[in-house]
């Protein structure tokens, strides 16, 4: 375990986000408590709050924070940096954009980490640092971050993305996953652990986890009411008979068209869209569950257990039982 004390600087914003603050915050401020309850003299982390022009920060919630020390006053060496998010990533008309994204540039090169939370994700891009990288962000500004910035690799599924020195995470509470995945790199395991069973945390969710619903976002994409409450019926029963021809009937469609329709308004075909609604069920019984496989792929509508393996080895590259272990509830 690390003796010396390192400086985490979170580097906030007019409109930031406050949770993307006070999140990672509190996860390096409670790893500084255990870390000395398990007899290290030495805090592992100094916590700081920075921004572009310093003094006071107004979040997007109208919460200050504060007061934070000028990007230009800082004095002294930095381990980690991390640019928090806010509304959106238009960094244009942004009078801080000026001054930040210079300091990224020059910062980068002299930093151990240097990472994102949420649309901080588009101030390391605007800077070029996640040129070839790999990275996420919130799921809404995914597609737009990916269209402003080509050269990166975006990872929209991700809860967060470790491309070392480079870090990214997902929408606002993905920071404190972040968080804790630093802190165990630093730490080891049992420090990050007690950190989020203090936080009231079931589990440290690895970067593979996906951070948004099947359901969820094919709701959020449907362009009418037509498919909405089919939708809704298959979410709540993806053990059913989920074929084109059985939806197709349920919708009062033909096949041909409701196929077209499901694409048109959902930007995904049935059966991508089940496999996935499936899949993020069998996910949920694995982690909250001891059922045997074999009742996992009923239940989550897979017709075997051969089937479930397959899918999960396609989409997450691991087996069921591997994820059980990873990601499971049960005793956390």
């Amino acid at each position: 375990m690390p003796e010396k004390t390192k400086t985490v600087l979170l580097v906030a914003y007019e409109g930031c986000q406050s949770l993307d603050v006070t999140g990672p915050w509190e996860v390096f401020s409670k790893a500084n408590q255990f870390a000395q309850v398990a007899g290290q003299a030495a805090p592992p982390y100094l916590v700081v709050l920075a921004s572009p022009e310093g003094g006071m920060v107004r979040c997007n919630s109208g919460l200050q924070l504060g007061p934070s020390t000028a990007l230009a006053a800082l004095r002294g060496p930095l381990d980690t940096v991390l640019v928090v998010g806010g509304n959106d990533g238009d960094l244009e008309g942004r009078d801080w954009a000026a001054s930040l994204l210079p300091w990224l540039r020059k910062k980068a090169p002299q930093v151990r980490r240097m990472g994102s939370v949420c649309t901080g994700a588009f101030a390391l891009a605007a800077a070029g640092l996640f040129d070839e990288r790999r990275v996420t962000t919130h799921w809404r500004f995914c597609e737009q971050l990916a269209r402003m910035y080509p050269r990166l690799r975006l990872e929209p599924d991700a809860i967060f993305v470790a491309d070392p020195p480079f870090y990214s995470s997902a929408g606002i509470s993905a920071g404190i996953d972040l968080a804790l995945a630093l802190v165990e790199a630093d730490l080891g395991q049992p420090i990050a652990l007690a950190v989020a069973r203090h936080l009231v945390l079931y589990l440290r969710r690895p970067g593979g986890q996906s951070q948004y619903s099947a359901g969820l976002q094919a709701q959020a994409q449907a362009g009418g009411d037509r498919l909405a409450d089919l939708l809704l019926w298959m979410v709540e029963h993806p053990e059913r008979d989920l074929s084109v021809a059985a939806l197709a009937e349920r919708a009062s469609m033909s096949e041909r068209h409701f196929a077209r329709l499901f694409l048109a308004e959902t930007g995904q075909t049935p059966a991508r869209f089940v496999e996935a609604l499936r899949l993020e069920r069998a996910k949920t019984h694995l982690e909250r569950s001891v059922w045997p496989l074999e009742r996992v792929a009923q239940k989550a509508g897979f017709g075997s257990v051969d089937s479930l393996q397959r899918s999960l080895r396609r989409h997450a590259g691991i087996t069921p039982e591997q994820y059980r272990q990873r990601f499971s509830r049960q005793g956390a």
